[in-house]
């Protein structure tokens, strides 16, 4: 009897001993990854392309993220999402960093600390070609039909600054496309390069002569609330690639590569 005891005490421990060496080697596997939330409808920042046959995530963004995990020693993991679940997923933990084209304003800011801003860009108000008299300033959106990206800087932009517009959200930059050349809405508000990069696909489409700006300007990351680790480690990286002139090369490539989306 007490053979046994002790020969099952033994198996036991052995399991036990097995169950922890594969959580720690699940742990390690975790942790050397980096976790990166993106909304990959948004050239140049980030979008998909087809490479030898496969989906790919490009994007000056993903270079970016690409830069961050090589400093950190750790393999990149693109987890594409909608953009207005980027922050939840941040704070849920499914994943470690956002970089999306992001603006730091004071909501998201409730819900994230963000680094240093990467790169600024200009605003573009699209219109359908055959509109490009009908709009050309801001006082000319009175009842007009803008759509938007849900839960960007863009939102603001338009409510505040295209005067009694009637403001529309939608969860993907490729609908806002479709919505426009559909006439279901007559502009939409992008950040310029993404806008640019749509424009040259479709030749009905204009950026209009019409003049909005970000108060808030520019992109950053965002990461969990009180990661200061990380979040040291990001701007360190960003103040690196600034200096290399490495993020006006990422964004240089995009543009140019984003030359060849199609809708």
């Amino acid at each position: 009897m007490m053979k046994k005891m002790l020969k099952k005490s033994f198996l036991l421990c052995v399991v036990g001993v097995l169950a922890l060496s594969f959580t720690a080697c699940v742990k390690q596997t975790e942790t050397d990854k980096l976790v990166v939330g993106t909304s990959a409808d948004y050239p140049p920042y980030e979008w998909h392309i087809m490479q030898n046959g496969e989906d790919k995530i490009v994007g000056f963004d993903i270079d970016i993220a690409q830069e961050i995990a090589k400093d950190m020693g750790k393999e990149l993991e693109i987890k594409d999402m909608n953009f207005s679940s980027l922050l939840g997923a941040l704070e849920a933990g499914k994943v470690d960093l956002v970089l999306a084209g992001m603006t730091p304003d004071d909501e998201k800011k409730k819900n994230a600390d963000f680094s240093d801003i990467y790169y600024t860009a200009e605003q573009g108000v699209i219109i359908r070609l055959e509109d490009k008299d009908k709009y050309k300033t801001v006082d000319d959106f009175q009842s007009v039909k803008v759509s938007v990206q849900q839960g960007t800087s863009q939102e603001k932009i338009a409510a505040e600054q295209l005067k009694g517009c009637q403001l529309k959200t939608l969860t993907k930059v490729g609908d806002l496309i479709l919505d426009l050349k559909a006439k279901k809405c007559d502009a939409i508000v992008l950040e310029l390069p993404v806008a640019k990069a749509y424009v040259e696909e479709n030749p009905d489409l204009i950026i209009s002569e019409v003049q909005v700006i970000d108060e808030v300007g520019g992109s950053a990351a965002a990461v969990k609330k009180g990661n200061t680790e990380l979040l040291e480690q990001v701007n360190k990286t960003l103040k690196r690639l600034a200096d290399e002139g490495k993020i006006d090369e990422f964004v240089a490539n995009a543009i140019k590569l984003s030359s060849g989306i199609s809708e």
